[in-house]
């Protein structure tokens, strides 16, 4: 469901401005129908009325629960299920934060991430993407959404726009508090700028070396790590809010003296947050997690050297949930292929 599509519906139902923006924040902040004020101008047109039991079902059944995976951490990772049957992940974070996704799949295929072995099977909608969050929202408070689960949200941005919108306005989520990740695509820092709504940032880099991030994201946008950290500093400066870098840190792969120097020499002082992230290891990829210890070393060293680094835990890790691995354990057997990459080679 496009939410410009559910707009109109609402005003064809003889919703004015003020009826139409009710409706979508009870809907974005799981309110019931009956909730709020009811100053004169909140009763809805009778047409409205009538129809809103209806609509709000055809609401809800955009994502429903399938299960439910705690953590020890004080997440929580959720199967969650579209109305087509697909499935999708989203992820509750300690300290009010919801990942969600925004694809069914995913075209870029990283080789480190489950999501990324079985493709792209189709684009979510907006209102897919907002029904993950009210769907949250009925389970604990969501004030902090990152665009960070399945798909690449560059690849499906107009829908993803569409959602961060209405999220930054009706549904009472700050804009420093909505964060965008990409691997990188122009047409994201092109369309970024121009929203009324404007998140914060947050790439995927994962490495320095134009060669080793060919080959751990293959079918990223071919745009060198140089010019894309530039890119990205250039828009978080534009808005103010820090560059966030996520970096899934692979034993044996990106983690050498090199990758280091690389990423001093780009981030140093820079205001960026580098969020360095040990990998969640997934069977049959055959890469590895690098130990803790390692982890935190490295951590210090590039906080020694200017890069504001942060050590996190994958949330998930203690119910083997990294991003699609919910969903390969239901998916039909073709959809389960586990491939050993070049990289490792």
């Amino acid at each position: 469901m496009r939410l410009a599509d559910l707009r109109h519906r609402l005003r064809a139902l003889g919703a004015k401005p003020v009826h139409e923006q009710r409706v979508l924040r009870q809907w974005a902040h799981a309110l019931p129908p009956e909730a709020g004020k009811r100053r004169p101008e909140h009763f809805l047109p009778l047409a409205l009325r009538e129809a809103l039991p209806a609509l709000t079902a055809e609401l809800d059944a955009l994502a429903t629960l399938r299960s439910q995976h705690p953590g020890e951490d004080g997440s929580a990772r959720l199967l969650v299920a579209l109305a087509d049957g697909q499935t999708v992940e989203s992820v509750l974070l300690p300290r009010g934060g919801l990942c969600v996704s925004t694809q069914v799949g995913c075209a870029v295929g990283c080789v480190f991430c489950m999501t990324g072995q079985g493709g792209l099977l189709r684009q979510l909608s907006a209102g897919e993407i907002v029904a993950q969050v009210v769907l949250a929202r009925r389970l604990r408070a969501v004030t902090k959404v990152v665009f960070m689960g399945m798909g690449e949200p560059a690849h499906n941005l107009d829908a993803v726009l569409e959602a961060i919108e209405l999220l930054g306005t009706a549904g009472g989520i700050g804009h420093k508090s909505l964060v965008f990740s990409t691997v990188g695509d122009r047409r994201a820092f092109e369309r970024l700028p121009q929203g009324r709504v404007k998140p914060a940032l947050a790439l995927s880099l994962h490495a320095t070396d134009p060669a080793l991030r060919a080959r751990l994201l293959p079918r990223a946008p071919d745009i060198a790590p140089d010019e894309l950290v530039a890119l990205g500093l250039q828009y978080a400066r534009s808005t103010g809010y820090p560059l966030q870098v996520q970096w899934t840190l692979i034993d044996g792969v990106n983690d050498s003296d090199a990758e280091l120097d690389g990423i001093v020499r780009l981030f140093a002082h820079q205001g960026a947050v580098m969020n360095m992230i040990p990998y969640n290891t997934v069977d049959g990829l055959g890469f590895q997690r690098p130990s803790w210890e390692r982890a935190a070393e490295i951590a210090r060293h590039l906080h020694r050297r200017g890069v504001l680094t942060k050590l996190r835990q994958s949330a998930g890790q203690d119910v083997e949930g990294a991003c699609g691995q919910l969903r390969a354990r239901e998916a039909p057997p073709r959809e389960r292929r586990v491939v050993v990459h070049p990289v490792l080679r």
